[in-house]
């Protein structure tokens, strides 16, 4: 069998695999990109509605649209697709990276490696929910793919379990499609997506949002009939006697996004709450050719900070496969008081860097603090929904560095 040889290979073609694409072209490496789809894209041909490109490109882009920016930036960066092709396996020994294709078989060697694969939906089985497996049961990116891209409905009437962003989107698409929405419901006492989809995609059209309620059966033999829901209490248990029917014959699942790690995960360490890659500053994994970038490393609020992630890893790879690559002293991250997703969970001394974060809960102030206070920044208006960026300078990283840990934590007020 052949073995090709490349500089950076990028594996996946979303809007960080794109993006990292670029940059590591743009940086004057031989760069391969591989997409298991037709093309490049990624969910984004699947979301027509507008809301991205604000920060990359400072106007409001649909889906289709910020990738077709992307894949246009991609073809003048000079970079190889070979799309249809799925990675088998990646030897961490040899870096040697085993393809599969309409082709057969083919084997890479790259220099360095840019993971981006993105993250899967969690599905129906997960949730553990009583009753029989009926059809009409759907997660919310399956829908919406099919609404937007073979103009199918899932059904007639519809119930959305989870109120994470797509679920609000799709509970707008499927009210503008025809299909009677009878509402969103949500197990947490706060939405999970952000208030401009609380307020465009339920309150503008009518409908009703039930937080603190999850589904505890669901109903019908070959197609769905109905579901029980009830509310819960703090710790999301049902409360008896709150339980109520609604009569659909669709449910939308927006339960949440895992990272798609499952190619890396036995030769780097995974986080425990990102569920993907532990990475540094440089987006760089535990083995030092292999980078890491958007939602296969946690799950991203905006498709442009993924993007920008994506080109950030794309640059270090580059600089790695050079030889240019000086890494200074990596101090690890570690999580305090109201700290949930958190990226990067390393810092290199060497460079300034943008640290994101996920808080538990909504909170109206809160003051997010670095190594004891040796950095810290008052925001307002958290919320779980929204990521918030702590830009660190070179000198306040260079202060950090000089601790054994840095904790990073919340204090609410």
């Amino acid at each position: 069998m052949t073995t090709y040889r490349t500089d950076v290979l990028v594996i996946g073609g979303g809007a960080a695999g794109l993006a990292a694409a670029t940059a590591a072209a743009s940086s004057g490496r031989e760069t391969l990109l591989i997409e298991r789809e037709d093309s490049p894209g990624g969910v984004l041909e699947q979301c027509i509605h507008p809301g991205f490109g604000v920060h990359r490109y400072k106007e409001e882009l649909t889906g289709p649209e910020f990738a077709a920016r992307l894949v246009e930036e991609l073809e003048r960066s000079g970079a190889e697709v070979l799309s249809k092709r799925s990675v088998l396996s990646i030897d961490p020994k040899t870096r040697v990276v085993e393809t599969t294709g309409p082709e057969g078989l083919r084997t890479i060697k790259p220099r360095a490696v840019v993971f981006t694969t993105g993250a899967r939906e969690r599905p129906f089985g997960a949730l553990r929910i009583p009753g029989p497996r009926p059809v009409g049961v759907f997660t919310a990116g399956l829908a919406q793919k099919l609404v937007n891209l073979y103009n199918l409905l899932p059904g007639r009437r519809a119930l959305i379990l989870g109120s994470g962003d797509i679920g609000l989107i799709m509970a707008r698409r499927l009210h503008l499609e025809g299909v009677e929405v009878v509402g969103v419901l949500e197990l947490k006492p706060f939405p999970g997506g952000l208030t401009r989809n609380v307020v465009q995609c339920l309150d503008d059209f009518g409908i009703p949002l039930y937080l603190s309620h999850t589904v505890t059966a669901v109903h019908g033999t070959t197609r769905l009939t109905g579901v029980t829901a009830a509310a819960v209490d703090g710790d999301g248990r049902p409360i008896p006697g709150t339980g109520r029917e609604f009569e659909v014959d669709t449910l939308i699942l927006s339960v949440g996004l895992i990272p798609e790690a499952e190619l890396v995960s036995p030769f780097v360490g995974l986080d425990s709450i990102n569920r993907g890659p532990r990475v540094d500053s440089r987006w760089r994994t535990e083995a030092p050719w292999l980078f890491a970038a958007g939602n296969s490393v946690a799950v991203f609020d905006l498709v442009d900070a993924v993007a920008a992630a994506g080109a950030e890893a794309g640059r270090f790879a580059a600089r790695f496969a050079a030889g240019e690559d000086e890494e200074g002293r990596i101090v690890p991250l570690v999580r305090g008081e109201n700290v949930l997703h958190l990226v990067p969970t390393a810092l290199d001394s060497s460079i300034p860097t943008v640290i994101r974060l996920r808080v538990p809960r909504p909170m109206e102030r809160a003051q997010v603090r670095l190594g004891g206070g040796i950095v810290s920044r008052r925001f307002v208006g958290v919320r779980p929904a929204e990521m918030v960026e702590v830009r660190l300078s070179a000198e306040a990283v260079e202060a950090l560095a000089k601790l054994a840990e840095v904790k990073v934590e919340v204090i609410e007020g």
